[in-house]
């Protein structure tokens, strides 16, 4: 069953795409969304291209450029595939948005130095001085070509249907377990252009800076009881930890607050803040009207929250009373 439909359309679409699955390399696994933007062209009408497969390259934390590159060629680790059936896109749609391309890849735990997109196909419609247009193709028979439409001109796209286009990390993803999300930026501005030489092509050169590539984190505030405190009896109710709720304060001062729930059991009580850009965050631990208490290590915890990465504050309750 293909993973989505064929489709004419803009990544801003919202897709959805059931993914493969995934053969792990062991240490565990996250899961990985890519959201796509891109900055508007002046000179075309039209950009559709085909994506036939998206993956990221590497894995373990002593992966080279070299091994990656082996990795690739021998099918071997290093590769795990995103996305494998074709998907065609108007670019110029997504211009000043976000969408998701991918959903909840499943991927092993580890290091990737890359991203990749093989290309196969694509379009482009070009204005002309004139106020007319010329429609230039990777092929005559391109099968997303609009009916009825006169190719005037071939687009060049250099190895991308092969090797695919290679985006490389400024530094290394590194996947941890929950979720995350690469955000690609997408310059159609600057990733189509008329060859020079007057030689009528027009030529596919995609323009995606890795440092534009960044990928989310998540906070973990787990919040347990020290063996000697009892927690109160209040208005008739008695507390308990699941009374009390994880707050994390960005660096602009946006308060988020979960409840925390010990789902395993074990009693330690649990929240999780997904998705979030790195950066400083303030995490604390509120709790229910009319209780008192303290925690170890006091309140509030700055932590700072690197690309791709997952951390963990732990709040032990020392005390709590009735007001």
């Amino acid at each position: 069953m293909p993973l989505i439909p064929r489709l004419r359309s803009s990544f801003a679409a919202l897709l959805t795409v059931a993914l493969l699955p995934l053969v792990g390399c062991g240490g565990g696994e996250g899961k990985v969304t890519l959201l796509m933007t891109d900055a508007p062209g002046d000179d075309l009408k039209t950009a559709v291209v085909t994506i036939s497969e998206i993956y990221l390259q590497g894995g373990g934390d002593d992966d080279d450029s070299d091994d990656l590159e082996k990795a690739d060629n021998d099918g071997k680790g290093g590769r795990v595939v995103l996305l494998d059936e074709p998907v065609t896109v108007s670019l110029l749609e997504l211009a000043n948005k976000t969408s998701e391309l991918v959903s909840d890849a499943v991927v092993p735990n580890g290091n990737y130095s890359e991203i990749r997109f093989v290309i196969t196909g694509g379009y482009v419609e070009a204005k002309n001085a004139d106020g007319s247009t010329t429609l230039f193709a990777s092929s005559d028979d391109y099968a997303e070509l609009p009916e009825g439409a006169v190719v005037g001109g071939r687009l060049h796209m250099p190895s991308y249907g092969s090797s695919g286009l290679k985006v490389k990390f400024t530094e290394k993803l590194t996947i941890e377990g929950e979720q995350k999300i690469l955000l690609v930026d997408f310059d159609v501005a600057q990733s189509f252009g008329k060859e020079a030489g007057g030689s009528g092509r027009w030529v596919m050169s995609p323009v995606i800076k890795a440092a534009e590539v960044t990928a989310s984190g998540s906070l973990n505030v787990t919040l347990a009881k020290a063996s000697d405190v009892t927690l109160p009896v209040v208005d008739d109710h008695q507390v308990t930890l699941g009374d009390f709720r994880a707050v994390m304060i960005n660096a602009a001062g946006s308060r988020e607050e979960l409840a925390l729930v010990d789902s395993n059991g074990d009693g330690t009580f649990e929240a999780t803040f997904k998705f979030l850009i790195p950066g400083t965050f303030s995490l604390s631990v509120a709790g229910p009207e009319g209780v008192s208490f303290t925690t170890s290590p006091g309140a509030p915890v700055t932590v700072e929250l690197g690309s791709g990465r997952d951390l963990t504050q732990a709040f032990t309750l020392t005390d709590a009373q009735q007001e």
